[in-house]
């Protein structure tokens, strides 16, 4: 293994394992009201790019960092739209059920 490419392997590790801890905290709490939709859709679109451009380009370092990247990015980007759209959804169904049975 030459030295740059110890350097892509350290560089990748690095970057792929500082999604680590907000994954942990999202998957273990399910909070991502601080978190941008935009932002994580955009992340993980590229970072889906970046996996296909090493596969492409054959690039270890590349390919496993964003591998796992990715695996971590659309895990917080699922919790993320789960909570967006169909937690609120069911939020605001429970109030309309409990004003229509005040109402009566």
């Amino acid at each position: 293994m030459t030295n740059v490419e110890i350097l892509g392997f350290a560089s990748a590790f690095l970057t792929t394992f500082s999604f680590l801890p907000q994954a942990i905290q999202v998957i273990k709490t399910r909070d991502t009201t601080s978190l941008s939709l935009a932002m994580y859709s955009i992340f993980t679109l590229g970072v889906a790019g970046w996996l296909v451009y090493g596969l492409a380009q054959q690039d270890k370092a590349m390919i496993v960092a964003n591998m796992i990247t990715l695996l971590l990015s659309a895990t917080i980007l699922a919790i993320k739209i789960y909570n967006e759209f169909f937690s609120q959804q069911a939020k605001s169904q429970k109030l309309d059920k409990s004003n229509n049975a005040c109402r009566v």
